[in-house]
């Protein structure tokens, strides 16, 4: 049994648009901000890009695909790493801390652990041998 489940699709509906609006809610909802105001922002911010990833991505809901989809994975999995740092860079602590090392861990397990890999687009070339046999 393969953990590599999440597919392209699955990440194009099913977590793109709504990680971002929770990137843009969680910090008011959750009244994040104790340990200054870039706790806050810093999610707002990281969540405003993400829907703009989002539409700009080579995927099924992407609005414009320009962006091909392994760069998209790259780009999510350094704001992961963004958020494990950020909390010690700029002294967050209690929940503003968490919330950022959940965050984290939760791009990098998707992004990477769980992320199935992309299917190859079949190519002319090998259509044209099957139907040259």
């Amino acid at each position: 049994m393969s953990f590599r489940f999440i597919t392209k699709s699955m990440h194009a509906y099913l977590i793109d648009y709504p990680v971002a609006v929770v990137l843009i809610a969680a910090p008011f909802v959750l009244k994040l901000g104790q340990s200054g105001p870039i706790v806050l922002w810093l999610s707002v911010v990281v969540g405003a890009a993400a829907l703009l990833l989002a539409a700009l991505t080579d995927h099924p809901t992407g609005l414009f695909r320009i962006i091909p989809y392994w760069l998209h994975l790259w780009v999510d999995r350094a704001v992961g790493v963004v958020f494990v740092i950020a909390p010690f860079a700029f002294k967050f602590a209690g929940l503003d801390a968490w919330y950022y090392w959940v965050l984290a861990a939760a791009v990098l397990l998707t992004t990477s652990v769980f992320n199935a890999p992309e299917e190859p687009a079949p190519t002319h070339l090998a259509s044209d041998r099957h139907t040259a046999a």
